[in-house]
């Protein structure tokens, strides 16, 4: 039986060429390269921030100059050490100018304490209230006197720091009308008792009134060496 053979030639033969096919298949794919794998995405850094243009550049501080730390902070002692000085000489300033008052009420009520007179005449005594006034007045001027010296005598000095100009000659005429003030009350008290005794005012009593001019002119050239024009500080 012929046919049946003659059949299994077509089926053989696409047998045989079915398989060359898919050997050349399998190894040109196992000749092809694989495909990449996914990487993982890394997180990018973020941008640098930019500066803030709204802020003003800082004005170097003493440090950045070179100069220490403890040249550059504040001393509280000194700091108080200057505010009580000026206080105190505000105080003074003012007290100096108010006596001046008192000071050229004395000064012209002198004559009317004075006996009226002279050698050879009828001395008319002066009354016992201008004697008082006078003498209320010359007390008066004392004691403010010596209040306003003591806010300068007692306050705070600071060391370092010379006196020029008119504060010098400020102080200098201290020495002038400082002891006038203390010998004007003690040659005026003996003259009041050398006439309280019908005397005539004579020996060193006589100078009181020559000492008190040249305090009193010598207390005012003071204040003006400092306060003029006059200028009065407010709080």
């Amino acid at each position: 039986m012929r046919a049946p053979s003659i059949l299994l030639i077509p089926a053989t033969l696409c047998l045989l060429l079915s398989l060359p096919g898919r050997a050349q298949s399998s190894s040109v794919t196992d000749d092809l390269p694989s495909a990449p794998e996914p990487q993982q995405q890394q997180p990018q850094n973020p941008p640098p921030a930019k500066p803030d243009q709204s802020q003003q550049p800082t004005a170097p501080n003493l440090g950045d100059l070179g100069f220490p730390t403890q040249q550059t902070q504040a001393d509280p002692k000194l700091q108080a050490r200057l505010d009580r000085r000026t206080h105190m000489l505000k105080v003074h300033q003012k007290l100096g100018i108010i006596t001046l008052a008192p000071m050229a009420a004395t000064l012209f009520t002198g004559p009317l304490a004075k006996a009226k007179g002279r050698n050879g005449q009828t001395i008319s005594e002066p009354s016992d209230t201008n004697l008082d006034i006078h003498a209320a007045l010359g007390g008066l001027t004392a004691a403010m006197y010596f209040t306003t010296a003591w806010y300068a005598i007692d306050a705070p000095r600071v060391p370092g720091v010379p006196h020029r100009g008119p504060i010098r000659f400020h102080e200098a005429l201290a020495w002038i009308h400082g002891p006038g003030m203390i010998a004007t009350p003690i040659l005026g008290y003996m003259a009041y008792k050398q006439e309280n005794s019908g005397e005539k005012v004579h020996g060193i009593a006589s100078a009181h009134g020559a000492v008190a001019d040249i305090t009193i002119a010598s207390y005012a050239a003071a204040i003006l060496a400092v306060s003029w024009p006059l200028k009065f500080h407010r709080h």
